[in-house]
Formats: C-alpha cells, structure tokens, sequence
C-alpha cells in the first residue's frame, strides 16, 4: 500500500501576524503536521495543494519551512494563488523537483503511483489559467505515465464548485482541454486540487476531482451565487489518498486535525460490549 498526505492552503504569515485580523493560520499548521505524524501508518509523502503562504514572501516561507520541519517524510509542494514561484524556490533551494522555468511543474513517483504536479497560477492574480503550454507538457506526461496510477495534483479546481465567489476566482481557462486530454487516459486516478478549504468531489473526465479543507479555515459552505465571500472555523482536516495494489485503486480519506478520545473495542474478548 502507498499512502500520500494531500495538506492544502495553509496561508502562513510573518509569525504571529493574524490572517484576516483574526487567526493567526501557524498552530492550525503545526497541529496538521501533528496528525500527519500520528497516522497508524506513516505516510510516504506529502502533496501540499498550493497557498503555502498568504503573499509569497521570503519571511512567510521561512515560517512556513519551521512549521514543515517534524516531517520526517518527503514533502511536494505546488503554488497557489497567494504563493512566489521564484520565492517558493529560493526559499527551498533543497527541492530540486521545482525546477526553474516559467512554471513549476513536475512528475515524482511514490511506490507505484506517479503524482503529476500541473501549475495553474496567473502571477498577481486569484484565479487559474491553464495555457496550451502547460497543457502540452501535462499531455505528453501523462503519455508516458501509462504504465502506472496518476495522480494529477494543482491548484484551481477545474471544476465549478458552485461556492460563486470562488468560481469567480476559480479556473477561469483551460478546463474543457484539460478535460479532454484527462478523458484520454484511463490510468488517472484522481485530479487533486486546493483553493476551495473545503471537501467537494466532482466527476470529471472520466475521473474524480475533488479539493480538501484546509488546516485553520474553511471556505464558508453557501451555494448561493450572490453569497458574500466569507470563511469559517469549521474542522479542519486532511485527504489520505492510498493506493490498494490488490484491487488496484486508489481510496481517499478524509482525516481530522487534532486529539480525539479512542480508540476503543467494539468487542470485549469476542463479546459485543453493550
């Protein structure tokens, strides 16, 4: 079994500073970093979705790094909308995967599965594009990827999430070609996807596609499209995507944040416990 953390969005700033005048996203980081590590089975990576930092800033990544420091495990990183490319790279000179050209795109493999990255960022701007270059470049990766399980890991959801606000700022071009070229191969597993701090799964191109909570706050859960955009303290919580090599697929769960009572028997040397 391979067993790959998705953490998402954690938005961290200068230490101490509050997000939106109000919560202060690094002990939310450190408690997810927590859970990760507390797993009943240790994971072989983490894919981090995007919004590392909440402006990109050297300071923030830093932060962001010290909070990252307890896993013992390989990391991935992918920029979100609040992230530096070049930033992000200076700041982890060690992740070489990340590369130097006008994107950070990548393919890695874990065990069995091969995570294709895919960057779908607009520098200076909160929505997702996808040009035909990336576009070109995750076709001809996924050519040669047919031998094995894809996960397909970016930014902007490249679906509507109908949560209007984040549409607005959602993947705004490049979604239908990118939808047939997934519909192309039938080895992708999962597109994983950030940006909305929430848990929304879709079908598309003949998969699934699905965005995960954050670690602090959460995207305010109102399908209205005239909502105010607004976030809550809803429980935070991470995706535990593991591949099963004796069914061959890949099975995601939903992991909670925090310390929790448990666990305990259902059974009590073979009887059930009223």
């Amino acid at each position: 079994m391979s067993i790959i953390v998705q953490l998402t969005d954690p938005h961290i700033r200068v230490p101490k500073q509050l997000a939106y005048g109000r919560i202060d996203t690094a002990p939310y980081l450190r408690a997810g970093v927590a859970s990760i590590k507390a797993l009943r089975q240790r994971p072989h990576a983490v894919v981090i979705t995007g919004d590392l930092t909440d402006f990109g800033r050297a300071i923030e990544y830093a932060h962001f790094k010290e909070l990252l420091s307890p896993l013992d495990i390989p990391v991935y990183l992918l920029p979100g909308n609040h992230d530096d490319r070049q930033t992000l790279r200076d700041s982890f000179p060690e992740h070489t995967y990340l590369g130097q050209g006008p994107f950070i795109q990548y393919a890695v493999d874990i065990g069995p599965v091969r995570v294709v990255a895919i960057d779908t960022c607009i520098a200076g701007e909160s929505g997702g594009s996808l040009c035909t270059e990336r576009l070109d470049w995750l076709d001809a990766m996924l050519q040669k990827s047919q031998d094995r399980p894809v996960i397909i890991a970016m930014h902007h959801p490249p679906f509507r999430t109908l949560i209007g606000h984040m549409d607005d700022i959602g993947l705004i071009a490049g979604g239908d070609v990118l939808e047939a070229i997934v519909s192309k191969y039938k080895n992708v597993e999962r597109i994983i996807c950030g940006h909305l701090h929430r848990a929304i799964d879709a079908r598309f191109g003949g998969t699934i596609a699905s965005t995960s909570p954050a670690p602090a706050h959460q995207v305010t859960l109102d399908l209205d499209d005239a909502a105010a955009s607004t976030w809550m303290l809803e429980p935070p919580s991470f995706r535990v995507h593991a591949w099963d090599a004796r069914s061959r697929r890949l099975v995601t769960h939903l992991a909670p944040i925090g310390q929790f009572e448990g666990p305990y028997p259902f059974h009590d040397n073979g009887a059930l416990i009223d």
